[in-house]
């Protein structure tokens, strides 16, 4: 039964991704909010499939946590193609940081610049990179929109505990304003590696906000132990 509502999920999601690529085209000739629509369209589509061809409850957690009136920032647990999705449905279109190799993907690649995503090149020292954390900085200053970070690098699975990364540290004192911590536990139903998923239920929790001021080691121990602290409750 997992096998054939996997394959009918993974059919409805990726033609679904393919469909809005292409019906977005003309938004790369237009003002860069009609791009970011149509993410968002596409955060609440994989949010109604998962619930669907899936039978998995979505339960979206603390909503309130997210400031109105004043600049943030997002650092979310990362165990899925999930949560690259369906955060856009609850955020106020995020900038995403991206690794500078999916900017050479056909359309893709296009539609990330279009929508002013932060290139980073991993694992190198650049002159790009030793600027990084500035650029970082300009664009949030100048956007009316949240930075949405992965501050364990990568996908984990659920079971998983990995450090954060020292440069989330950096980006909170870099911006110097507060930062959301999210938890879910996304990749019960829907795993980093492997081609099934699962029915049951996906929880995705926004926390009180970290404020700024902090110095950066304790920031990333306290973001570190909240989300942590939060996925052992949601099991």
């Amino acid at each position: 039964m997992s096998l054939i509502r996997s394959l009918i999920f993974n059919f409805f999601l990726y033609t679904g991704i393919v469909l809005v690529f292409l019906i977005a085209i003309p938004t790369l000739l237009m003002p860069s909010k009609f791009t970011l629509f149509f993410g968002k369209f596409l955060g609440h589509y994989v949010v109604f499939i998962v619930r669907f061809f899936l039978n998995t409850k979505v339960e979206f957690k603390g909503i309130e946590n997210i400031p109105k009136t004043v600049k943030y920032f997002v650092a979310s647990a990362h165990q899925s193609m999930f949560e690259t999705f369906a955060l856009q449905s609850v955020l106020d279109y995020p900038v995403f940081i991206i690794k500078k190799e999916l900017l050479k993907i056909p359309l893709f690649g296009l539609y990330l610049k279009k929508i002013k995503s932060i290139e980073i090149i991993r694992d190198t020292t650049t002159k790009d990179n030793l600027n990084f954390f500035n650029k970082i900085a300009n664009i949030i200053k100048n956007e009316n929109r949240p930075l949405l970070i992965f501050p364990q690098g990568t996908r984990v699975k659920f079971e998983e505990r990995v450090p954060f990364k020292k440069g989330a540290g950096r980006i909170y004192e870099a911006l110097n304003i507060s930062c959301v911590p999210v938890s879910l536990n996304s990749g019960k139903v829907w795993p980093k590696i492997g081609f099934i998923k699962y029915p049951g239920k996906i929880t995705v929790s926004f926390l009180q906000p970290i404020e700024p001021g902090i110095e950066r080691e304790t920031f990333l121990k306290l973001l570190e132990k909240k989300i942590y602290d939060e996925m052992d409750t949601t099991k």
